[in-house]
């Protein structure tokens, strides 16, 4: 199959948030992952010997496949990038070329290096070297597919959360679960019977490769329409989604938290901070920790007990 890699290049200051808004862009065309070229992206020299030169000017690419359907979407990203014109402020401007199936799996990977998300959390590629230092704890992944390198702020945040406020011996649930990386941070954080559902049969698979090279063997998967198919309760629950989303899902999230259980939500822009927060209070939940990076926000919140 061919695929259309579709190049938006921007000009903004902010090159973060401008990489993210583009990026949110294509997501709202059902892409499920981008490539993001940051002239300032500066991989650390220990980590590998590959190191490809830094991109010349920022863009984010997206891969559309080569069907009937490619130009009407290509339409769909132009009208959507004209309006983050009109509302943002940033410029953009878009190269289209067209690549086999095996160059455009390839495409990104070099560009997605090992990461430090916390003191002791490090997401690394499966195709990279990186030593380990003793107290580190490794997430390998190969996303595929699958939305969730661990790269984006968004998947960051929550990492960094689920390592504050999952205990040892807790249950989770990712909803939304993508690549399965906060499922393997979850289970190497202590937690059991870790469970996620997305509602791509992709992601799932991609999911179960990464959970099993990252040996996690307590696990389970399911492909659904997010919380729907869910039958237990939880300890933790995780949803790195978008804010209206969220919101739609809170009285089914709130349905699967045990009693004092902790709702993790992420994928909201600083503008939609607000209504989640109302949104967090009027389902019962009590927020406990708010987290923000490049224009992302991350909250934990509480279920009160009844």
């Amino acid at each position: 199959m061919k695929w259309i890699a579709a190049k938006v290049v921007f000009d903004c200051p902010d090159i973060g948030l401008a990489a993210d808004l583009v990026a949110d862009t294509f997501y709202s065309l059902g892409l499920k992952g981008v490539v993001v070229n940051d002239p300032q992206m500066d991989p650390k020299p220990d980590w590998a010997d590959d190191a490809v030169p830094p991109p010349q000017e920022p863009a984010v690419i997206g891969y559309f496949a080569d069907t009937d359907q490619a130009a009407e979407k290509c339409r769909r990203l132009e009208d959507a990038l004209m309006h983050l014109q009109k509302a943002s402020g940033i410029v953009t401007r878009v190269v289209y070329s067209r690549i086999d199936e095996q160059d455009w799996a390839e495409a990104w990977k070099e560009y997605f290096w090992p990461e430090q998300i916390t003191d002791t959390i490090v997401v690394k590629p499966s195709w990279r070297e990186y030593a380990a230092k003793p107290n580190e704890i490794i997430l390998e992944i190969d996303p595929g597919m699958a939305f969730g390198t661990g790269t984006h702020p968004t998947t960051a945040l929550c990492i960094r959360q689920i390592q504050s406020h999952l205990q040892p011996g807790d249950t989770f649930l990712d909803v939304g679960t993508g690549s399965g990386i906060l499922m393997i941070a979850a289970a190497k954080l202590g937690a059991i019977n870790a469970c996620g559902v997305d509602n791509d049969e992709v992601a799932v698979s991609v999911a179960e490769k990464n959970l099993l090279a990252n040996g996690v063997q307590d696990y389970r998967l399911m492909t659904g329409n997010l919380v729907e198919q869910v039958d237990s309760t939880f300890h933790v629950v995780a949803a790195n989604i978008l804010a209206e989303v969220i919101l739609d899902l809170l009285p089914d999230v709130t349905a699967v938290l045990e009693p004092n259980g902790i709702l993790i939500c992420s994928g909201i822009i600083v503008e939609k901070k607000e209504s989640v927060l109302s949104g967090l209070e009027k389902s019962g939940l009590t927020v406990i920790e708010i987290l923000e990076k490049g224009g992302w926000v991350a909250i934990a919140a509480r279920k009160t007990e009844a």
